[in-house]
This record gives structure tokens, sequence and C-alpha cells, in this order.
């Protein structure tokens, strides 16, 4: 039963699903800043929606990892048409995610701030860039992660 419960297609799915969620939750942390009501609760909920999301996929997809991709995706991927696709992709894609949680991570804190606070260290513009980086980084990993599942498709003979 564990087994289909995690197995490589809903392992994926989860890896995809809770990625969406971090980056739409984002997207909504990003629209409450532009907003400049500062209402805190909708700021501290999508960004701590947003950071759960991402360790969830951090998990789901470190657990297809170890447990199918490296044994199993991987010498299809280098033995296939396009290698690259995991010596450069994937490497990239791993590295890129380590930063998500810390930087989602910073997200959340400013959003702790008091408004008055946050007006007076005067980072509206910042805290933006950061949310706008988040989103976008989330979307290339994404991108990656198709590049990486095409390069499994071709790899098959």
């Amino acid at each position: 039963m564990i087994e289909i419960i995690l197995s490589k297609p809903v392992l994926i799915g989860l890896h995809l699903a809770f990625a969406i969620v971090g980056i739409d939750a984002f997207l909504w942390l990003l629209g409450e800043i532009k907003n400049d009501s500062w209402r805190k609760t909708r700021l501290y909920w999508s960004a701590i929606v947003g950071v759960v999301a991402f360790i969830l996929s951090w998990f789901a997809g470190g657990y297809y990892y170890v447990k199918y991709y490296g044994g199993l995706v991987k010498p299809i991927i280098q033995g296939g048409l396009a290698p690259w696709a995991h010596n450069i992709i994937m490497e990239t894609k791993e590295h890129i995610f380590l930063f998500i949680i810390p930087l989602s991570i910073t997200a959340l804190f400013i959003t702790l701030l008091k408004k008055e606070d946050f007006e007076k260290m005067n980072i509206k513009k910042v805290f933006m860039v950061l949310t706008v980086l988040i989103v976008g980084l989330g979307l290339l990993i994404g991108a990656m992660g198709f590049t990486i599942s095409a390069a499994a498709r071709w790899g098959v003979k």
C-alpha cells in the first residue's frame, strides 16, 4: 500500500503540485505587498503557505530522487540523446532550489514586521524584488524539471 502511495507518478505529482502552490502563494504575497494595505494576516498566511509548500515539494522531490531518479531515471537520461539534461540542468536545479527555502523564509520574516517598522525601514521595493525573485526561481526550476522529464522520455529507446 505504501509503495502505491509513494509511487513515481504520485511523488512527481506531489513535487509539482506543492511547487505550484508555493509559486502561487508568493504571487499572492506580491499582490498583497503591491496593494499597500499591509493586512498582516493575509501577508503572513500567503508567506507561510508558500514556505510550507516549498518544503513539502522539497521532501517529495527528494524522496523521489533517492528512491527512483538516481537508480532508474538518471541512467536513462545519461544514456540517451540529452545527457546534459542531468549533468547541467538537474545539478543546477538542485542548487537553485536550495535558495528558494531560505529566501521564502526571509520573506516570511518580513511579513512579521509591524507596518510602522516596515515603512520606517523603507524596504517595500526590496521586498517586492525578493518576492519576484522567489516566483521567478520557482518558474525557472519548473522549466528545468520539464527539460529533465523530456530528456528521460527521449532516452527511452
